[in-house]
C-alpha cells in the first residue's frame, strides 16, 4: 500500500477495554476507506504527543521509509478524585493541538475524556457513538482539505 495511504494510529492502553472500541471503529473506518494503518502503544494520554513529535521528527530525518498521510490518537481520561484528570485532559490536549498546529498534520482526536467510565464506553463502543470511527473520519477529511490546499 502507497504510504500516502498510512494513518499512523497512537492508542493509550491505560484503559484497555474502552481502547479496544476505540481501535476498533476506527480501523473499521480506515480499512474501509482503502487506508493502511500502523499502530503504537503507548500507557496512558500524556504520552500520545510525544510519540506523533517522534513519528513527525524520524519523517523529517528520513530515519524510516514509512511516511504519514494522518495520526489518529485514541486514549480515555476518567475523572477520579483528585485533580490530575483536569491536569492530564488539559496537557494532552494542548500537546496535540500545538502538533497539529506547528506541523500541519492532519488528525483525528479520539481521546475521551469523561467523568465515568459508562460514558466513555458508551462513547467508545463502535455500535454507540463511536468516536473511534469519527477519529479517523475527522482525519481522513484532513487529509483532503490537505491536498485540496496543495499541502
Amino acid at each position: 500500500m502507497a504510504d500516502d495511504r498510512r494513518i499512523l494510529i497512537v492508542e493509550a492502553r491505560f484503559y484497555e477495554d474502552i481502547t479496544d472500541q476505540l481501535v476498533r471503529g476506527c480501523v473499521q473506518e480506515l480499512t474501509a476507506s482503502g487506508f493502511g494503518y500502523k499502530r503504537i502503544i503507548v500507557p496512558g494520554v500524556l504520552e500520545i504527543p510525544a510519540v506523533v513529535r517522534y513519528a513527525v521528527r524520524a519523517m523529517e530525518l528520513r530515519a524510516t521509509d514509512h511516511r504519514y498521510s494522518g495520526y489518529v490518537v485514541l486514549g480515555c481520561a476518567i475523572k477520579g478524585e483528585t485533580d490530575h484528570y483536569e491536569h492530564v485532559c488539559t496537557e494532552a490536549m494542548s500537546g496535540i493541538s500545538r502538533l497539529v498546529l506547528d506541523y500541519s498534520l492532519a488528525m483525528g482526536n479520539g481521546i475521551l475524556t469523561c467523568p465515568t467510565r459508562q460514558l466513555a464506553l458508551d462513547r467508545a463502543r463502535p455500535d454507540g457513538k463511536n468516536l473511534g470511527g469519527k477519529a479517523a473520519r475527522a482525519c481522513l477529511r484532513m487529509i483532503e482539505i490537505k491536498r485540496e490546499l496543495g499541502l
